[in-house]
């Protein structure tokens, strides 16, 4: 069987064609119990892992890799790990362009940059929104806007995003921009996605009826 059919398992379930995920967690711990699995799953059968992670939080994380039987030094030194802050993904130069990021995007799913045969699996850990910088609040025309470009893959792309940080109306607009969501663990079909030409409509009518609002009447 194909590499590229073989069922990728993500938080209790198959992940089918749709393989943009949002993943809502309430602790770190939560959220490396239920993403390490398909993570070392992936080492295993020879895919890529690119990873996007709080500056901070960097070596703690290589350090739960190392401590899952990965070799962090050796799956770097051959391509197969990248693991990437912030600051050199989405908020280079101090500040979010959506944009640039879907190029990075892009690039990071390169098929040249794997193995023939193999995925790339994508975990992207998006609490760099909550920073107080420039073009963060795109981060919903962004997720939505991935949803052009993801098609085009095979690959698995989770965003994960910790729900004791974000407001509850944000958390439904990130929900609405993924096909897959992962809540309680389990990794479901969403309900509530939002075709990306919908989704965007709406984020224009909203822009527009806030400007409207500031025009002195």
């Amino acid at each position: 069987m194909d590499e590229l059919t073989q069922p990728v398992r993500l938080a209790g379930s198959v992940l089918g064609r749709s393989c943009h995920v949002c993943a809502f967690f309430h602790s770190k711990e939560e959220e490396y119990r239920v993403l390490m699995p398909f993570i070392k799953d992936g080492f295993e059968r020879g895919d890529r892992a690119f990873h996007v992670v709080d500056t901070k939080h960097r070596p703690d994380h290589l350090r739960r890799l190392e401590q899952e039987g990965i070799n962090v030094a050796q799956a770097e030194d051959e391509g197969q790990l990248e693991v990437r802050r912030w600051d050199e993904a989405y908020i280079k130069d101090d500040h979010f362009d959506q944009y640039r990021m879907i190029e990075t995007i892009k690039d990071a799913l390169d098929p040249a940059k794997k193995q023939p045969g193999k995925l790339t699996r994508l975990v992207a850990n998006m609490e760099w929104a909550l920073e107080d910088l420039p073009g963060v609040h795109d981060i919903v025309e962004y997720e939505t806007r991935l949803n052009h470009v993801l098609p085009e893959y095979h690959d698995p792309v989770v965003c994960t995003y910790d729900l004791s940080r974000f407001d509850a109306s944000v958390v439904m607009d990130i929900m609405r921009t993924h096909p897959m969501v992962i809540i309680g663990g389990i990794l479901q079909e969403n309900p509530f996605y939002v075709p990306p030409e919908e989704m965007l409509k709406e984020l224009a009518e909203r822009a527009s009826e806030k400007a409207s609002e500031k025009v002195p009447g």
